[in-house]
């Protein structure tokens, strides 16, 4: 995980799985509520709702035992193209990223890069103490899906 500037986080990680069981864990609701809520946080994602293509919407709902209410997380892709890049918006505040996911095979592995550009400084200082914290676990989840399935 790099700080890249004032705004930008920058995550990348090796996958030992070719780029189309990559993307479709990404892209598909199924797979994808199977790695994506770390298991340590204690929250359940109650709700996946995924419409994978450019200008399709996005709306995921988690509940967690310290909370009475859901929260919500929703946003619109703005780029798809299948294998190699997703690029969506986080629109549940005004301090919402925008998140580009680039995926590049290399021998059998893909290579992901997870690039999210926040509004203000203040914005990010606030995702890498919550949100951003938890995406190494997240993709150890993705390794154990893929291993299964490659």
């Amino acid at each position: 995980m790099e700080r890249k500037s004032d705004r930008e986080l920058v995550v990348t990680r090796t996958f030992d799985a070719p780029v189309h069981l990559v993307f479709e864990a990404w892209s598909n609701p199924e797979l994808f509520k199977l790695w994506w809520v770390p298991k340590s946080a204690g929250m359940s994602l109650v709700s996946c709702e995924m419409d994978v293509r450019t200008g399709g919407a996005y709306r995921l709902v988690f509940r967690h035992p310290a909370f009475d209410e859901p929260m919500a997380f929703f946003g619109t892709y703005r780029e798809v193209t299948p294998n190699k890049r997703i690029v969506w918006t986080n629109e549940e505040s005004d301090q919402g990223a925008v998140t580009t996911v680039t995926f590049e095979e290399n021998a059998g592995k893909t290579l992901v890069t997870f690039h999210e550009l926040y509004p203000t400084e203040a914005a990010l200082d606030e995702a890498l103490a919550g949100s951003a914290e938890a995406l190494p676990e997240q993709f150890a989840q993705l390794d154990e899906l893929l291993a299964g399935r490659s």
